[in-house]
Order: C-alpha cells, then structure tokens, then sequence
C-alpha cells in the first residue's frame, strides 16, 4: 500500500475488471514459477518497525507529519495513525555480524528520530500498543494525511456496512465500537522479510506458520487496549476486529476474516495468492495498464500490481510478498507476529532467533508441518497471544515415538528450539558471537519468565499499588517504559516499578 492512491469511487465494472486483471496477474505468476524467472538464491532479510509517539508525560502526539518533516529522511514514512511512525531498514545479507550490524543502524536512526521528535515535545516509543491511547484518540480525525489511508478505511467501512464491534476477553473486557479502521493504528509491529527461491518458499513458510506461537509467547508486548488490560498480545484480536468486513451474520456463516493466519499448510507460494483471489473480494480494485500475460510474451517480467495491491490488503501474519527490483522478480516471507520493541536488542534477538529456528525448521527432512497440524499452530498462537511468556504450547515430540505434546512455551525454547535456532544461525553463517549473544537474550527472557507484556503488567500493578489512579498508573509505566527502552538493556534486565 506504500504508493500514493487516488480513487473517486469504484462501481460495478471496476470490481469486474479488477477481477480480471487479477486472474492475469495469477497466471503470470504461474507461467513465472513455471518459467524459473525468479532471483537467484541471495540470502536478503530486512526490517520494518512502527513506532508510536508521545510525549514526556507519556501520552499519545498525534504529530506524525511534522515529525517527519523534522526527520527528513527516506527510511522513516507515514503510519495509519497520526500518532505513528514507520522505520524501513534496507536489505542485508544474513551473515557475519549482520545482528549487529543491524543493531546498530537501528538503534542510530532511532536516537536520530527522537532527537528530532523532542523539538515538538515528542518522542518516540517502539512498543505493541501504546498503554496511554484512549478510545478517543482513535478516531477519523487522527487518520493520517494521505489519500490511501482515507480510500482504505472507506471501502473497509463500506463493505461491513456498519460500525466495527470491538470485543476482547482478557484480564478486564474491551467492549466498544468504532466508526472508523483507526483503531488497527493502536498495533505497531515488527516486520522481517526473508527472500526466498520459489523451491523453498513452501517450506520457509509453514516453518514460520509453525514457530508464531513461539514467537509471541517470547515476544509479547501489548497487554493493554484503551486502557484496560487485556491479552498478553492484544493486537491479533485488536487488528482482527478493527479491520472486519464481515458483518456478524457472514462471520457466523464463516466466511473468512482478512486478517487471517491462514487455514492449512502449502505446496507452493502460488497457493496464497490464488487462496487471495478465491476467498477476498477486492477492497481497492484500481487498475494498472499493464497486461502481465503480453509482457511475458514479450519476454519482460511483469509488475504485478493489482495482484501486489490486493495482497496488501489481506493481512495474514505471515505474508506471500512478489516484489520486483531492476527488472528481476523476487519472493519474501513477510513475518508480521512480532509487536514493536522494547529494545532494539529485544527487536534484534526476536530476529536472530525467527531467522535461526526457520532455518532449521526448513531445512529437516521430518519437517514439523508433517508432524503437527495447522489446527496445533493455529491454537498455539492464540495461546501465546492470550498467555504471553507463560502460554503452553503443542509440539511434535522428538524421537520415533511420534505424537504431539502440551508443554510450557519456555520449557520448549530452551530445551529444543534454542538449540534448532543456534545451528540455523549457523548454517547462515552467523559469527558465534552474534549468535550467542542474541540468542542469550532469548534465553534469558525464558529463565527469568520476563517479556515486555509481563513487565508493562508488573510495573502498571505496582503503580496502582502505590496509590495512583488508572490512567496515572498507565501514564507512569509508558514514561518508565520510554526511559528504559532508550537505555537500551533487554527488557529481562528492567526492575520492576516506576521509579
């Protein structure tokens, strides 16, 4: 969705040409797969982070504009919310000391960014949802300035046909509703693009279908919502209702959600897109002159764009991505589980160890997708999303005997994953310092029992035990959170509290 777009209203014959272009684009693809028109195997990952912004006393800036303008730089862009921001880290290698590397880059542009918010009494805080945004903060109003952001939430709006019903059962219950898409603004996340041949994509993603409820339960970082608390990752539940265009009887039909981890494993990359075309109507069915099938004849490669435009608007935790760069088409992986923060080393270990882990995984000839059933990693994320760090999970038991088990998340990391994780560094040829000290990290979270989401809860309870309000509490733990996460020590390290 990154290009700018314009539309005036769409009718009954842009829908249908839409749909037909789409059905070219599909067949493209094929004939590309086919063909083997694809980039060489080059071992690329890359980052986005969204990040939010608030000010010292810990609330929300709706300031994103100037704030980029003060920023002036290419790598930060524009959010849905105005109280968002959005950092694109540019492609690397994996190897060597990239983590570091990595870190490094991130942690320079972030300083660089605060620095800048700071000249209008703002900051910047990378955290899944911000504990401070009130229900009316995230209104149309608090969009952010640009023609896309305005067509999407109208055509999302206009397909339900009514309000969105905001329902989460956690801790305390969310119950409210909404006019407008602003509240998916509220989850800020990490995003890691791994970029893939058409051979391995199958495999590279059921293994990161596989390991999302690990993910989250290491990761999780959003235990509240307007204020109340509620899962220990709020924002797959969150982004799930404030992107539904299902009214409440399509969904009692079961008609598929847009925000979707997804029904089965895959043979091929041409799977989800074809799934995208067969289960999604269009939300943006704006049209490119380009005809992908007389490009092909005439031996260039396509752009893909209607194909490229409707897979953005279908938002799967782990996402089929067709890119193009100087006239050669590429596949990634786009891993969208993981929450913004808390620390830059926080984002860099979550990293190295989904790129580890996936490797791994990818690379066994008893491959856990045939061992386990998309129904077991379906229920594993939604465990770790309602149970954070302390979420048990279903695994496929080692050894001949078979099976599938229910044990604690962080017995599973630290008696087999970590492991798996290590040797996939390993085989990315990651130096043995940066892969000991960020998969350390890992560990640590594991022994100590302490992610972002269980410190954001101790340290808001904590609060409310010394006496302050609700919303004092909240204010209190995202100002301690804003320091702490500058200072940059994991958050396993941070004391609890707010002093």
């Amino acid at each position: 969705m990154g290009e700018k777009v314009v539309a005036d209203g769409f009718g009954p014959s842009d829908r249908q040409h839409y749909r037909r272009k789409l059905q070219q684009c599909l067949a493209g693809l094929a004939r590309l797969l086919a063909e083997k028109r694809f980039d060489r195997p080059r071992n690329l990952m890359g980052v986005e982070i969204e990040l939010n912004l608030a000010g010292a006393d810990g609330l929300p800036r709706m300031l994103n504009g100037p704030v980029l303008e003060k920023i002036a730089s290419a790598d930060f862009q524009t959010e849905l919310g105005m109280f968002n921001l959005e950092v694109n880290i540019a492609p690397h290698q994996l190897g060597g000391r990239v983590f570091d590397r990595l870190a490094e880059e991130i942690g320079t542009g972030l300083g660089y960014a605060d620095r800048k918010a700071a000249e209008l009494d703002a900051g910047v805080v990378m955290i899944g949802i911000l504990p401070t945004l009130a229900q009316s903060d995230l209104v149309f109003e608090n969009l952010s300035a640009a023609d896309r952001y305005t067509l999407l939430n109208d055509q999302i709006l206009a397909a339900r046909g009514e309000d969105f019903t905001l329902d989460i059962h956690g801790v305390e219950r969310l119950l409210c509703t909404s006019e407008s898409i602003v509240p998916e603004a509220a989850c800020t996340s990490v995003q890691l693009h791994l970029q893939v041949t058409p051979a391995r994509f199958a495999a590279v993603w059921n293994a990161a279908q596989a390991v999302s409820g690990v993910q989250i339960a290491l990761g999780a970082n959003a235990p509240f919502v307007f204020g109340r608390e509620l899962w220990r990752e709020s924002r797959p539940p969150l982004f799930l209702q404030a992107t539904d265009t299902r009214p409440p009887e399509l969904q009692s039909q079961g008609v598929r959600p847009r925000t979707w981890f997804g029904e089965r494993w895959v043979d091929s990359v041409y799977d989800l897109f074809e799934e995208n075309l067969r289960y999604f109507p269009a939300l943006l069915p704006i049209c490119d002159e380009e005809d992908p099938l007389l490009v092909l004849d005439g031996g260039g490669v396509p752009r893909l764009q209607e194909l490229v435009l409707h897979n953005g608007t279908i938002y799967r935790w782990n996402r089929p991505v067709y890119g193009w760069v100087d006239g050669v088409p590429h596949l990634r992986v786009e891993n969208r589980v993981l929450p913004a923060g808390p620390t830059v080393a926080d984002v860099i270990a979550n990293a190295a160890f989904y790129y580890g882990l996936v490797r791994s995984l990818a690379d066994d000839p008893r491959p856990v997708w045939k061992r386990m059933t998309f129904e077991d990693a379906e229920a594993n994320f939604d465990a770790a999303c309602r149970h954070g760090i302390e979420a048990e999970l279903r695994w496929p038991r080692s050894g001949r005997a078979g099976g599938v088990a229910t044990l604690p998340a962080v017995r599973l990391v630290l008696d087999e994953l970590l492991p798996l994780a290590a040797a996939g560094l390993d085989a990315w040829h990651i130096e043995p310092a940066d892969r000991d000290h960020y998969l350390g990290i890992i560990e640590q979270r594991c022994l100590r029992r302490v992610n972002g989401a269980s410190w954001q809860a101790d340290t808001f309870h904590r609060a409310l035990e010394s006496g302050l309000d609700r919303e004092a509490a909240l204010a209190a733990t995202t100002r301690r959170y804003r320091t702490l996460m500058h200072e940059g020590e994991p958050v396993h390290t941070w004391p609890v509290g707010i002093d």
